[in-house]
Protein backbone atom coordinates (compact mmCIF):
# COMPACT_ATOMS: atom_id res chain seq x y z
CA UNK A 1 0.00 0.00 0.00
CA UNK A 2 0.67 3.24 -0.13
CA UNK A 3 1.24 6.20 2.72
CA UNK A 4 1.25 9.78 2.48
CA UNK A 5 2.73 11.66 5.13
CA UNK A 6 2.52 15.34 6.40
CA UNK A 7 5.46 16.45 8.85
CA UNK A 8 7.18 19.52 9.82
CA UNK A 9 11.24 20.09 10.63
CA UNK A 10 13.64 22.36 11.99
CA UNK A 11 16.58 21.60 9.74
CA UNK A 12 19.08 23.81 11.96
CA UNK A 13 21.21 20.43 12.60
CA UNK A 14 20.70 18.55 9.21
CA UNK A 15 22.28 18.48 6.31
CA UNK A 16 19.05 19.30 4.23
CA UNK A 17 16.16 16.63 3.20
CA UNK A 18 18.05 14.54 0.75
CA UNK A 19 19.58 11.35 2.19
CA UNK A 20 23.61 11.66 2.26
CA UNK A 21 26.53 8.97 2.83
CA UNK A 22 26.91 10.27 6.57
CA UNK A 23 22.79 9.80 7.22
CA UNK A 24 22.99 13.16 8.52
CA UNK A 25 19.56 13.96 5.68
CA UNK A 26 16.76 14.64 7.40
CA UNK A 27 15.10 11.52 4.88
CA UNK A 28 17.91 9.07 6.73
CA UNK A 29 16.13 10.00 10.16
CA UNK A 30 12.76 9.55 9.12
CA UNK A 31 13.51 6.08 7.20
CA UNK A 32 15.15 4.71 10.06
CA UNK A 33 11.93 5.66 11.68
CA UNK A 34 9.63 4.20 9.16
CA UNK A 35 11.57 1.04 8.45
CA UNK A 36 11.26 0.14 12.36
CA UNK A 37 7.55 0.53 12.60
CA UNK A 38 7.02 -1.26 9.08
CA UNK A 39 9.80 -4.25 10.06
CA UNK A 40 10.81 -4.01 6.15
CA UNK A 41 13.15 -1.09 4.73
CA UNK A 42 11.37 1.90 3.63
CA UNK A 43 12.09 4.37 1.14
CA UNK A 44 10.70 7.85 1.02
CA UNK A 45 9.74 10.35 -1.99
CA UNK A 46 9.04 14.14 -0.95
CA UNK A 47 7.70 16.64 -2.41
CA UNK A 48 10.19 18.84 -2.28
CA UNK A 49 13.94 19.28 -1.35
CA UNK A 50 15.03 21.91 1.45
CA UNK A 51 18.86 22.42 1.62
CA UNK A 52 20.84 22.54 4.55
CA UNK A 53 19.11 25.13 7.54
CA UNK A 54 16.18 25.25 5.51
CA UNK A 55 12.98 24.48 7.74
CA UNK A 56 9.37 22.79 6.44
CA UNK A 57 5.75 23.65 8.16
CA UNK A 58 3.85 21.28 5.98
CA UNK A 59 6.27 18.94 4.17
CA UNK A 60 4.50 16.06 2.06
CA UNK A 61 5.94 12.41 1.87
CA UNK A 62 4.48 9.59 0.44
CA UNK A 63 6.34 5.84 0.74
CA UNK A 64 5.40 1.85 0.15
CA UNK A 65 4.34 -1.08 2.37
CA UNK A 66 3.46 -3.97 2.75
CA UNK A 67 2.82 -3.59 6.61
CA UNK A 68 -0.67 -3.07 7.46
CA UNK A 69 -0.75 -0.27 10.52
CA UNK A 70 -3.15 1.95 11.37
CA UNK A 71 -2.46 5.55 10.73
CA UNK A 72 -1.57 6.14 14.50
CA UNK A 73 1.20 4.18 14.33
CA UNK A 74 2.79 6.35 11.57
CA UNK A 75 2.46 9.26 13.48
CA UNK A 76 2.69 8.17 16.90
CA UNK A 77 4.98 5.25 16.68
CA UNK A 78 7.25 6.64 14.11
CA UNK A 79 7.47 10.40 16.28
CA UNK A 80 8.79 8.48 19.21
CA UNK A 81 11.71 7.19 17.03
CA UNK A 82 12.22 10.66 15.42
CA UNK A 83 14.41 13.59 16.83
CA UNK A 84 12.83 16.16 18.33
CA UNK A 85 13.27 18.36 15.88
CA UNK A 86 11.14 16.58 13.26
CA UNK A 87 7.30 15.64 13.64
CA UNK A 88 4.79 14.10 12.11
CA UNK A 89 1.70 15.82 11.47
CA UNK A 90 -0.79 13.59 9.64
CA UNK A 91 -0.52 10.24 7.65
CA UNK A 92 -3.23 8.74 5.09
CA UNK A 93 -3.53 5.88 2.77
CA UNK A 94 -3.80 6.72 -0.63
CA UNK A 95 -4.07 5.68 -4.01
CA UNK A 96 -1.31 3.93 -5.88
CA UNK A 97 -0.50 6.44 -8.58
CA UNK A 98 -0.43 9.01 -6.29
CA UNK A 99 3.39 10.56 -5.71
CA UNK A 100 4.36 13.50 -3.73
CA UNK A 101 6.10 15.17 -6.21
CA UNK A 102 4.26 14.61 -9.49
CA UNK A 103 1.05 14.63 -7.97
CA UNK A 104 1.75 18.29 -6.89
CA UNK A 105 0.10 21.31 -8.70
CA UNK A 106 2.33 24.00 -6.83
CA UNK A 107 4.18 24.84 -4.05
CA UNK A 108 4.35 27.13 -1.39
CA UNK A 109 7.07 28.58 0.41
CA UNK A 110 7.44 31.51 3.68
CA UNK A 111 10.59 33.92 4.28
CA UNK A 112 10.77 35.31 7.67
CA UNK A 113 13.28 38.01 8.18
CA UNK A 114 13.81 39.87 10.97
CA UNK A 115 14.50 43.96 10.02
CA UNK A 116 16.22 45.34 13.40
CA UNK A 117 19.73 46.58 14.09
CA UNK A 118 20.45 44.16 16.36
CA UNK A 119 20.84 40.24 15.10
CA UNK A 120 18.18 37.78 16.88
CA UNK A 121 19.27 36.17 19.66
CA UNK A 122 16.18 33.52 20.56
CA UNK A 123 15.47 32.59 17.32
CA UNK A 124 18.70 32.43 16.04
CA UNK A 125 18.82 29.97 13.10
CA UNK A 126 14.69 30.31 13.11
CA UNK A 127 15.04 34.21 10.90
CA UNK A 128 16.98 35.99 8.40
CA UNK A 129 18.48 39.05 10.23
CA UNK A 130 19.02 42.98 7.98
CA UNK A 131 20.08 45.37 10.50
CA UNK A 132 19.48 48.62 8.32
CA UNK A 133 15.69 49.94 7.76
CA UNK A 134 14.05 48.40 5.12
CA UNK A 135 11.35 50.46 3.18
CA UNK A 136 8.38 47.92 2.41
CA UNK A 137 6.38 49.61 -0.06
CA UNK A 138 9.65 49.81 -2.48
CA UNK A 139 9.87 45.53 -1.97
CA UNK A 140 6.40 45.23 -2.58
CA UNK A 141 6.50 47.23 -5.53
CA UNK A 142 9.65 45.18 -6.70
CA UNK A 143 8.08 41.98 -5.93
CA UNK A 144 5.07 42.86 -8.36
CA UNK A 145 7.67 42.41 -11.40
CA UNK A 146 8.36 38.85 -10.56
CA UNK A 147 4.46 37.74 -10.92
CA UNK A 148 3.98 35.68 -13.65
CA UNK A 149 5.57 32.97 -15.73
CA UNK A 150 9.09 33.94 -16.46
CA UNK A 151 12.56 32.61 -16.85
CA UNK A 152 14.07 32.87 -13.01
CA UNK A 153 17.73 32.24 -14.19
CA UNK A 154 18.26 35.73 -12.77
CA UNK A 155 17.51 33.93 -9.53
CA UNK A 156 18.62 30.17 -9.87
CA UNK A 157 22.01 28.74 -8.52
CA UNK A 158 24.80 27.17 -10.73
CA UNK A 159 24.11 24.09 -9.14
CA UNK A 160 20.52 23.81 -9.87
CA UNK A 161 19.53 20.33 -11.76
CA UNK A 162 16.17 22.07 -13.41
CA UNK A 163 15.92 21.12 -16.81
CA UNK A 164 14.00 24.62 -17.45
CA UNK A 165 14.67 28.24 -15.71
CA UNK A 166 10.79 28.91 -16.48
CA UNK A 167 8.51 28.87 -13.53
CA UNK A 168 4.94 30.40 -12.70
CA UNK A 169 5.01 32.65 -9.56
CA UNK A 170 1.60 32.73 -8.45
CA UNK A 171 2.09 35.06 -5.38
CA UNK A 172 4.89 36.75 -3.77
CA UNK A 173 3.16 38.75 -1.11
CA UNK A 174 5.11 41.02 1.95
CA UNK A 175 3.71 41.66 5.00
CA UNK A 176 5.60 43.33 8.09
CA UNK A 177 4.56 42.56 11.97
CA UNK A 178 6.43 44.46 14.49
CA UNK A 179 10.33 43.99 13.17
CA UNK A 180 9.38 40.78 11.46
CA UNK A 181 9.21 40.96 7.54
CA UNK A 182 6.71 37.92 6.09
CA UNK A 183 7.39 36.65 2.57
CA UNK A 184 5.05 34.07 1.47
CA UNK A 185 5.75 33.08 -2.27
CA UNK A 186 3.44 30.38 -4.42
CA UNK A 187 4.60 29.06 -7.48
CA UNK A 188 4.07 25.97 -9.78
CA UNK A 189 7.47 25.38 -8.72
CA UNK A 190 10.57 26.63 -7.50
CA UNK A 191 14.94 26.43 -8.84
CA UNK A 192 17.61 25.97 -6.41
CA UNK A 193 17.93 28.76 -4.25
CA UNK A 194 15.27 30.73 -6.14
CA UNK A 195 13.77 31.55 -2.62
CA UNK A 196 16.97 33.14 -1.01
CA UNK A 197 17.81 34.88 -4.20
CA UNK A 198 14.45 36.45 -4.95
CA UNK A 199 14.40 37.66 -0.89
CA UNK A 200 18.20 38.98 -1.05
CA UNK A 201 17.96 41.03 -4.48
CA UNK A 202 14.35 42.19 -2.49
CA UNK A 203 16.69 43.99 0.17
CA UNK A 204 18.82 45.47 -2.03
CA UNK A 205 15.53 47.19 -3.39
CA UNK A 206 14.61 48.11 0.05
CA UNK A 207 17.47 49.44 1.63
CA UNK A 208 17.96 51.88 -1.86
CA UNK A 209 20.68 50.20 -3.75
CA UNK A 210 18.67 49.11 -6.59
CA UNK A 211 14.76 50.80 -7.84
CA UNK A 212 11.75 48.46 -7.59
CA UNK A 213 12.30 48.22 -11.55
CA UNK A 214 15.81 46.60 -11.33
CA UNK A 215 13.71 43.50 -10.71
CA UNK A 216 12.08 43.50 -13.88
CA UNK A 217 15.76 44.16 -15.32
CA UNK A 218 16.97 40.79 -13.58
CA UNK A 219 14.76 38.77 -15.41
CA UNK A 220 15.42 40.38 -18.48
CA UNK A 221 19.07 40.01 -18.40
CA UNK A 222 18.62 36.23 -17.25
CA UNK A 223 22.30 36.61 -15.64
CA UNK A 224 22.48 35.62 -11.77
CA UNK A 225 25.81 37.45 -11.79
CA UNK A 226 23.91 40.54 -11.84
CA UNK A 227 21.87 39.76 -8.73
CA UNK A 228 22.12 40.12 -5.08
CA UNK A 229 23.81 37.14 -3.49
CA UNK A 230 21.94 34.45 -1.98
CA UNK A 231 20.21 35.04 1.37
CA UNK A 232 20.49 33.17 4.59
CA UNK A 233 18.50 29.79 4.34
CA UNK A 234 17.70 30.50 8.40
CA UNK A 235 13.97 32.44 7.69
CA UNK A 236 13.49 30.06 4.73
CA UNK A 237 10.28 27.48 5.17
CA UNK A 238 8.89 25.24 3.09
CA UNK A 239 4.98 25.96 3.78
CA UNK A 240 2.91 23.70 1.41
CA UNK A 241 2.28 22.04 -1.38
CA UNK A 242 -1.06 21.85 -3.68
CA UNK A 243 -3.08 18.94 -4.37
CA UNK A 244 -6.03 17.89 -6.27
CA UNK A 245 -8.70 17.58 -3.93
CA UNK A 246 -8.77 14.10 -4.30
CA UNK A 247 -6.24 13.13 -2.84
CA UNK A 248 -8.08 14.34 0.46
CA UNK A 249 -4.84 15.05 1.83
CA UNK A 250 -4.67 17.95 4.29
CA UNK A 251 -3.52 21.65 2.70
CA UNK A 252 -1.12 23.11 5.33
CA UNK A 253 0.70 22.67 8.63
CA UNK A 254 -0.03 23.56 12.07
CA UNK A 255 2.23 26.21 11.93
CA UNK A 256 0.75 27.84 9.60
CA UNK A 257 -2.61 27.69 10.97
CA UNK A 258 -1.35 29.18 13.99
CA UNK A 259 0.57 31.93 12.60
CA UNK A 260 -1.07 33.27 9.45
CA UNK A 261 0.21 35.87 7.66
CA UNK A 262 -1.41 39.23 8.21
CA UNK A 263 -4.89 39.64 6.30
CA UNK A 264 -3.04 42.80 3.59
CA UNK A 265 -6.86 43.91 2.82
CA UNK A 266 -7.33 45.06 6.49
Amino acid sequence: MRIALGLEYDGTRFCGWQSQPARCGIQDALEQALSEIAGEPVRVHAAGRTDTGVHALAQVVHFETKAIRPESAWVRGCNALLPDSVSILWARQVADDFHARFSARGRQYRYLLLNHPVRPGLFAGKTGWFHAPLDLERMREGAVYLLGEHDFSAFRASACQAKSPVRNLRRLTIVRQGDMLIFDLAANGFLHHMVRNIVGCLVYVGKGKHPPEWMAELLQHADRTRAAPTFSPDGLYFSGVDYDPKWNLPNSGRMLECFPAPDLQK
